[in-house]
C-alpha cells in the first residue's frame, strides 16, 4: 500500500500509529508529499482531489482519505479492534471526533499565523479556534482518568492532538491547567508506536 506522507502531519501520524499498533507498518510504502493549503501538491491531487495527506492507495488501487477512513481500513486489514462495536464504537468515534476537532482548530490557527499574509490576519479568528482547543482540553482533563489502558481510535487521535500542541505550540502550557490529561498523555506517549512517529519538519 502507498501512503502519501508528511512527517509533520498529525493526521499522518494517526495513521502511522494505527499501522504500528496493528502490525501493518511494513506494508506501507511512504510517498513523500508536500501538501499545502495554497501551493497544492499535484501528485496527491492526482489521487485525491482534496490534495491532502494522508492519502492511502490500497493494493487494489483504491484511494482512501481522510485519516479516520484510512485507520478504519487498516483496522479491518489487521483484524484489530481500534474502533470496536456497539456502544464502544460510538464512544470511540466520539472521542476521535473530539481529537480531530482540536487538531483542525489548531491547524487553522497555525495557518492563520504561518501562511496568511500578515496584513490579512484576523486575531478574532485565531482566538476563536484556540478557544476550541481550550474547551477540548477541559473535557479531556475530566475524562482522561477513565481511559485506563485503552488503545483505540479515540485515544490515538487525542494523543496525536496533544503531541501536535507540543510540536507547533511549544510555549503553550496546556499541562499546567490539565494535570489529569497530562498524566495520561505522559504514559501513553511511551508506547513504541508513538515514540516511532514523533513529528518533525
Amino acid at each position: 500500500m502507498k501512503l502519501f506522507y508528511s512527517p509533520s502531519s498529525p493526521f499522518v501520524r494517526k495513521v502511522m500509529i494505527a499501522a504500528h499498533e496493528l502490525g501493518l507498518v511494513d506494508r506501507l510504502e511512504r510517498q513523500p508529499a508536500a501538501a499545502h493549503p495554497v501551493k497544492r501538491d499535484a501528485a496527491i491531487r492526482a489521487e485525491n482531489p482534496l490534495g491532502q495527506v494522508p492519502t492511502l492507495i490500497t493494493d487494489d488501487g483504491l484511494a482512501l482519505f481522510d485519516s479516520r477512513v484510512i485507520c478504519e481500513y487498516l483496522d479491518a486489514q489487521g483484524g484489530g479492534a481500534l474502533f470496536g462495536t456497539g456502544a464502544t464504537r460510538w464512544r470511540n468515534l466520539a472521542g476521535a471526533a473530539m481529537g480531530d476537532g482540536l487538531l483542525n482548530a489548531a491547524l487553522l490557527a497555525r495557518y492563520e499565523g504561518a501562511v496568511r499574509p500578515e496584513a490579512l490576519r484576523w486575531s478574532d479568528w485565531t482566538d476563536g479556534q484556540m478557544s476550541k482547543v481550550t474547551d477540548v482540553l477541559a473535557v479531556l482533563d475530566r475524562t482522561a482518568p477513565e481511559f485506563g489502558d485503552r488503545v483505540d481510535i479515540a485515544t490515538i487521535t487525542l494523543a496525536c492532538a496533544l503531541g501536535y500542541l507540543d510540536f507547533r505550540y511549544p510555549s503553550r502550557d496546556w499541562r499546567g491547567d490539565h494535570p489529569a490529561a497530562a498524566a495520561w498523555y505522559a504514559a501513553f506517549a511511551e508506547r513504541p508506536s508513538l515514540v516511532a512517529t514523533q513529528p518533525r519538519d
